[in-house]
C-alpha cells in the first residue's frame, strides 16, 4: 500500500499551476475561449481604430507587435506583452494570430432606418449564412467594393469575433452591419424607403447585371444549399441570376457576393 507520503506525492503530480508537471501524456485542459476575442494585425488595428468600439477589456501582443501598437496609438494601458505561446492558449486552437490578441465587444450596431437610398448605394442582406469564413469575406468584399452595409439575421449570423474577424482582414470595422430579427419585415421597411431589393437566385429571370440599373439597391444572398427562403425571396422586387457559361451549378456564397457588388459597382465607375 502507498504511504501518505506518495498519495501526496501523486496528487501534486495533476495540479498544473505554475508549469508543475503532470505525468506523461497528461494534458492540461485549455481556458475557456471567449467570443469577443479578435486576432490577427488588421482584425485588432481597426478594431483600436473604430470609434464606435467600446473600451478594450484586454490587449495582448509579442514584443515586437507592442512596439508597433505603441508607435502608431502611443501608450496603451491595458497592453500585455508576452510571447506568442501565452496567446496561442487563450484562442481556439489554431489560430493564427500573429502575435496579437483583442478582448473587445462588437462595434455600435446600425438600424436599416440609417441607410439613405442615394443612387448608386449597395447594401447586402445576407439569409442564415452562418459560416464564420463565408461571412467574413464577404465583409471583405463589402468594403472593397464601397457597399454601404450589410445586414445580418440576428439569430442566424455568427459573431462579428474570432475567425469571422480574422477572415475580414479588419472589415468588421469598415462596414456598417444591421442585425434584424425577420428578413422579410426589413425589406419591407427598406423599400418603403426607397430601396430596391433584388434576390440572387438562379430560378431569376434576368442576369443580374441586366437587373441593376444604378439605384439604391439590397442584394440579398441565402446560405449555401438552401439558397434564398421562399418568404424572403416573395418579398424581393425581383429574383436575378448570375450567369455561370461554364455549365457549373452554383458559387460559393462568398464568391457570388463579390461579382454582385463588383456588378453593381460599374455603375458608379
Amino acid at each position: 500500500m502507498a504511504s501518505h507520503t506518495e498519495r501526496n506525492a501523486s496528487r501534486k503530480a495533476f495540479r498544473k499551476p505554475g508549469g508543475i508537471p503532470g505525468p506523461a501524456g497528461f494534458k492540461p485542459r485549455r481556458e475557456a475561449v471567449s467570443d469577443d476575442w479578435l486576432w490577427g494585425f488588421h482584425p485588432v488595428v481597426a478594431a483600436l481604430e473604430n470609434p464606435k468600439r467600446p473600451a478594450p477589456i484586454r490587449l495582448m501582443a509579442t514584443n515586437d507587435r507592442a512596439k508597433e501598437l505603441e508607435k502608431r496609438f502611443g501608450p496603451l494601458p491595458i497592453l500585455e506583452v508576452v510571447e506568442g505561446q501565452a496567446i496561442s492558449q487563450i484562442l481556439p486552437q489554431g489560430a493564427v494570430h500573429q502575435g496579437l490578441a483583442l478582448r473587445i465587444l462588437e462595434p455600435e450596431a446600425l438600424a436599416v432606418e440609417d441607410f439613405e437610398p442615394v443612387r448608386g448605394a449597395v447594401l447586402l442582406m445576407l439569409d442564415q449564412v452562418t459560416d464564420p469564413q463565408n461571412v467574413g469575406a464577404i465583409l471583405r468584399s463589402a468594403a472593397a467594393f464601397g457597399a454601404k452595409g450589410v445586414i445580418l439575421q440576428d439569430r442566424h449570423a455568427p459573431k462579428l469575433s474570432g475567425a469571422l474577424a480574422k477572415a475580414a482582414a479588419g472589415a468588421v470595422d469598415k462596414i456598417p452591419t444591421v442585425r434584424v430579427i425577420n428578413l422579410s419585415r426589413a425589406i419591407e421597411a427598406l423599400s418603403e424607403a426607397g430601396w430596391r431589393t433584388v434576390g440572387l437566385a438562379g430560378s431569376g429571370e434576368r442576369n443580374l447585371d441586366q437587373a441593376l440599373d444604378g439605384g439604391a439597391v439590397v442584394l440579398v444572398l441565402g446560405s449555401e444549399g438552401e439558397g434564398l427562403r421562399r418568404l424572403v425571396a416573395e418579398h424581393c422586387d425581383e429574383l436575378a441570376k448570375i450567369p455561370m457559361p461554364g455549365g457549373f451549378e452554383s458559387l460559393n456564397v462568398g464568391a457570388a457576393a463579390a461579382v454582385a457588388l463588383y456588378e453593381a459597382a460599374r455603375f458608379r465607375a
